[in-house]
């Protein structure tokens, strides 16, 4: 059980806290991620392939001699039509020291949310992994999905950051 004074600081921290979050649409759904991870954005340019990356992990390009890895959002969370033309975007970020881009479809808005708008995750079970996501917040009658961007890229499952160099600075 937490204490009053802690109880206290968390209500006073939370009603005047906003963070700003990067919107930015996959498919016909809105996400957003914390915005002091955006490094950059950018439209999508051809990529160098690595053979045996998973799908949707489109290849790397060099960034102003930084060697980046670009994610297709839309085929990791399997929505939209993966398409690449003038009009699809990379937005490029900064996680865990290492630069990375993520596909997306369009980007909207820089929003500012207090931690009362952000509601929890709902628990999925085993049929939706929902530790990527931060949360979920009710912007212009639309429902953001925030995505825990830093959960997502430095995850086992994408193998894109050493999660035991991670541990080794703690």
């Amino acid at each position: 059980m937490e204490s009053r004074a802690s109880l206290s600081a968390k209500s006073e921290l939370s009603a005047h806290d906003e963070v700003e979050f990067l919107s930015f649409v996959l498919g016909e759904e809105h996400y957003a991620l914390d915005i002091m991870s955006v490094k950059e954005i950018r439209g999508y340019e051809p990529v160098t392939k690595i053979a045996n990356a998973p799908s949707f992990i489109k290849g790397v390009l060099n960034l102003r001699g930084d060697i980046v890895p670009i994610v297709d959002l839309r085929m990791k969370f399997n929505v939209g039509t993966v398409t690449y033309d003038e009009f699809t975007i990379v937005i490029m970020l900064n996680v865990c020291d290492r630069i990375v881009g993520i596909v997306v479809d369009a980007v909207s808005d820089v929003i500012k949310l207090s931690s009362e708008a952000i509601l929890p995750a709902p628990e999925f079970g085993a049929a939706f992994d929902s530790r990527y996501l931060k949360g979920l917040a009710t912007v212009e009658e639309k429902m953001i999905i925030l995505v825990n961007i830093q959960a997502l890229i430095s995850s086992d499952e994408l193998g894109l950051i050493d999660t035991n160099s991670l541990s080794d600075q703690e």
